[in-house]
């Protein structure tokens, strides 16, 4: 091996990444074998006893075996309501029936020529991160808009359309931890850390700013970071584009178009009113919970930003449509909506496995008793803060192939380590950020990530064929540079003592009593 060049050893390696991801079988039959995993799994837990407490309820969490009749019941009986409920099932499904709408009218592909088709050709790939990271406000619109449209812009520009959504996928995932600015992410997550520092300080208040500065950092790292592993390993593996598949023109607007455009922007005004009128009317403010206290009373309006964004989708569609002549009658936007679903017929079968793994991974407690030891453990090395914090973002990354929700997760862990923090005196909004990276990191490469499958569905439009072990040779490299990079930002900023966000700093001391 001495003689290989260290390059060719390392495309060796995503050689067999990649032969060895394309023998594995359709994903559907990977979640049946990890149900089959998970019952075995959960029988043994059930037997043997395994629980914890839950630091933040008290509650003794005991392992349920899946075997059980209660489960079999809940299994048979539940399934309808288990597959239709699995969120990211529905999301996905309640945005794309307006986005179809939208692609299909001309819309999108009007939207990238008035805008990122003017990105030169070297700046393209930190460009489309950057805009992907910033997308994760609208919830899970950036997964499911922003992704297929980078394919769509990378394709216009001469290059391969599947790194452009490998690059629109990772800066949308990356955006949960890292991003210019704050968002609806932030407010959940350190809502969640709240409830496990008050645990050891009654009063604490939670800074929802208590992350930016380090995100900022983290997201230009990673910005830099996707560009050199972008063009020096992923789009060299891909090779060059021959140009099938869809095409996007590259020429400037037409007349027609940018009437469309403009019939849009007023329909976007409109719906964009419509929301925040049901926010802020007088009287009547569904969107807006007054009975809560400070940014909880945003709730409404954050979870509804899926509905909201659908008939954004839809109105600004519909309008274009008309304008250009796409769309001629009701009939014709039904129609795009049938066919605009059709590419997701993959994705909805696998949904239905996956969201039974899910439901069956919380009945059997498995997931919190694994997050709460593990946290556990961490408390047991008794390592410096530097070193202990990238722990936990190791123990993060490996947790979110059992858990794949971040706040699910995090709502495990944060009563523990947290509280086990702060005793060691680092704040718990610097904890919160080291939670992130590692929560990012794997849902780059796992299967378990709904929107890493529904990634793979769209590559296959443009290459078909496309293998989900291809995908991980591709975004390995990619998630290991940013775990690596992640680790070493946050060693170095417990060592410089850096502000993590506005009025939130690395260490913290208990108040004296």
């Amino acid at each position: 091996m001495g003689d290989v060049p260290a390059g060719t050893r390392r495309r060796g390696l995503l050689d067999v990444v990649e032969r060895v991801g394309n023998a594995l079988p359709d994903p559907v039959f990977i979640f049946i074998g990890l149900i089959v995993a998970l019952a075995a799994v959960s029988a043994l837990g059930a037997a043997q006893g395994w629980s914890a407490v839950n630091p933040a309820t008290g509650e003794t969490l005991v392992a349920q075996s899946l075997f059980s009749a209660a489960n079999v019941e809940r299994l048979f009986v539940e399934m309808p309501r288990t597959y239709t409920g699995f969120a990211p099932f529905g999301i996905a499904l309640t945005i794309m029936l307006g986005a179809t709408v939208a692609e299909r009218s001309g819309l999108m592909a009007a939207l990238i020529r008035a805008s990122l088709l003017g990105v030169s050709r070297p700046v393209l790939v930190p460009v489309i991160f950057l805009v992907g990271c910033m997308t994760c406000h609208t919830v899970d619109a950036g997964f499911l808009v922003y992704v297929p449209l980078a394919g769509l812009v990378f394709a216009a520009a001469g290059r391969h359309p599947v790194l452009g959504l490998l690059v629109g996928f990772a800066g949308v995932a990356v955006g949960l931890a890292g991003n210019l600015l704050p968002g609806q992410v932030d407010v959940l997550l350190l809502t969640i850390t709240e409830v496990g520092a008050r645990l050891l300080v009654p009063d604490y208040t939670m800074n929802p700013l208590g992350n930016w500065w380090f995100a900022a950092v983290l997201t230009l790292i990673c910005t830099g970071l996707v560009w050199i592993v972008g063009e020096r390993v992923m789009a060299p593996r891909l090779g060059e584009w021959t140009g099938e598949g869809e095409q996007l023109s590259a020429g400037p607007l037409a007349p027609d178009e940018r009437r469309g455009l403009i019939a849009a922007g007023l329909a976007a005004l409109a719906v964009v009113g419509l929301m925040v009128s049901l926010a802020v009317w007088p009287g009547f403010t569904p969107l807006y919970d007054e009975n809560a206290a400070g940014s909880a009373r945003m709730t409404p309006l954050f979870r509804s930003l899926a509905g909201g964004l659908a008939l954004l989708f839809f109105a600004t569609g519909w309008a274009y449509g008309t304008a250009v002549g796409a769309i001629r009658s009701h009939r014709d936007v039904v129609t795009s909506m049938v066919e605009g679903l059709e590419p997701l017929l993959p994705y909805i079968v696998l949904m239905f496995f996956a969201a039974h793994f899910v439901a069956m991974f919380g009945w059997s407690n498995l997931g919190p008793i694994t997050a709460i030891r593990g946290a556990e453990q961490l408390r047991a090395l008794n390592a410096p803060p530097m070193l202990l914090l990238p722990i936990l973002t190791t123990m993060s990354a490996w947790l979110d192939f059992l858990i794949a929700s971040a706040s699910a997760k995090w709502s495990a862990v944060a009563p523990v380590v947290v509280p086990m923090l702060m005793l060691l005196d680092v704040s718990p909004e610097m904890t919160t950020a080291a939670y992130r990276i590692g929560d990012v990191v794997t849902n780059l490469i796992s299967p378990m990530n709904p929107y890493f499958v529904l990634t793979l569905t769209f590559c296959r439009r443009w290459v078909p064929g496309f293998g989900q072990g291809t995908m991980l040779a591709l975004m390995l490299p990619l998630a290991a540079s940013f775990y690596i990079g992640g680790m070493a930002l946050t060693a170095a900023w417990v060592a410089l003592d850096l502000p993590v966000g506005p009025g939130a700093s690395v260490g913290y001391s208990l108040p004296q009593r």
